[in-house]
């Protein structure tokens, strides 16, 4: 039975463009049909920076009522829309004021492909965020529906508002395929991530083979049975990184600290942003303990808001101070909340521009590699060959 393979690359035109989804398209439409779909035969529909919904969605329909495996590859950009505040693909057409009415509701996936017999479908997703879509990701994992199996990573938002990524996993994907054979998707993903190398530590991964998932909601993140889920981004955790389609929406509290934090960093008033979660912090360590779970969440929720703020320095630093804690409290140096503060660290260091804090804060990275050394082959390599050309640079 021949399948059929879904090819969406989709962002907006303008300065709310954060990759550049259609380049990957010459690059898939390289490798044949059937590789594409791992059937004897395929038939592939291609959607390039489309810009209507509805166009989107009578393919997708066609697509999910077709017989036979199906493989969607999905590339572009999330945005949340202002009022349900629920996350969409953008379109061409699409800002973050029309997203409603103008980019592709992400439930419309999960809606038209839940009817699927299970293990048929699967999604190889490269998507980017905006700010306040990937603090939105970090409480509520992307929903894509029960008996699809999910692949991929979303991309944090650019160190720059200049900056258009290019689809690197997707890229490395299509790269994969063009030798002509197609692995199993879950060494096909994994391969695509050790291509990514060191840009891609701060991603969230989503990785979920479909036939796995069990009906009824996902167990909570175990480290963090106490914390209300909150609306800025978390340091990615085994259900956030492995589990990534099962958690809804939900309606914050009025005096949920986190949604005042959100509301600073959308506005721009990052120190405001900061000085709130340190208050939090400090409040969580004389309650708690420097090292309880509560202080560490806002260590983290703090570590992002650098990020936000264009300070690499100081994320990469505090979650350098996150990863010790955790390490120092006798957590596994494989353990989820480890790695990730590892990773995050790791990516954040490497958008440092100044060589003299790059040369500081790379020494206690490469420590911490050597204990922490990650699930992708070469990290602490890496260090020190970027350490080696930094002193260089200084001599």
């Amino acid at each position: 039975m021949p399948g059929t393979v879904l090819l969406l690359a989709a962002s907006p035109v303008g300065k709310g463009c954060l990759v550049d989804a259609a380049s990957v398209l010459p690059v898939l439409a390289a490798v044949p049909p059937a590789v594409l779909s791992g059937t004897d035969t395929a038939n592939v529909v291609e959607l390039a920076d489309p810009l209507e919904p509805q166009a989107v969605l009578t393919r997708l329909r066609a697509a999910a009522t077709a017989p036979g495996p199906l493989t969607v590859f999905v590339t572009g950009q999330l945005l949340l829309d202002r009022r349900q505040h629920l996350p969409h693909l953008a379109l061409a057409r699409t800002t973050s004021a029309t997203v409603r009415y103008t980019g592709f509701p992400w439930h419309w996936i999960r809606e038209e492909l839940r009817l699927r017999t299970p293990g048929t479908t699967t999604l190889l997703l490269d998507l980017h965020a905006d700010a306040e879509t990937w603090a939105w990701l970090r409480a509520h994992p992307l929903d894509s529906g029960r008996s699809s199996a999910v692949y991929g990573r979303i991309a944090p938002p650019p160190s720059s508002r200049r900056t258009v990524a290019a689809p690197a996993y997707m890229k490395a994907i299509a790269t994969i395929l063009r030798s002509g054979w197609r692995p199993p998707v879950e060494q096909l993903h994994e391969q695509a991530l050790a291509r990514l190398g060191s840009d891609g530590y701060g991603d969230l991964v989503l990785g979920v083979p479909g036939a796995a998932v069990p009906e009824g909601p996902a167990p909570r993140p175990p480290y963090r049975p106490e914390r209300p889920r909150p609306q800025v981004p978390e340091g990615p955790n085994t259900a956030e990184r492995r589990r990534v389609d099962v958690v809804g929406p939900r309606q914050e509290q009025p005096d949920d600290p986190h949604v005042a934090i959100t509301t600073a960093v959308q506005d721009g008033r990052h120190d405001a942003a900061d000085a709130l979660a340190a208050e939090h912090e400090q409040a969580a360590v004389r309650a708690h303990g420097r090292a309880s779970e509560q202080a560490l969440h806002w260590a983290e929720v703090r570590a992002d808001l650098a990020m936000f703020a264009g300070d690499p320095v100081r994320s990469c630093r505090t979650w350098l101070a996150v990863a010790s804690a955790r390490l120092g409290a006798g957590q596994a140096v494989d353990a989820p909340a480890v790695e990730a503060a590892v990773d995050r660290a790791h990516h954040q260091w490497g958008q440092i521009g100044d060589p003299a804090p790059a040369r500081e804060l790379g020494a206690e990275l490469a420590g911490l590699r050597a204990r922490v050394p990650g699930r992708r082959e070469g990290a602490l390599d890496h260090i020190q060959r970027q350490l080696s050309q930094l002193q260089t640079l200084s001599s």
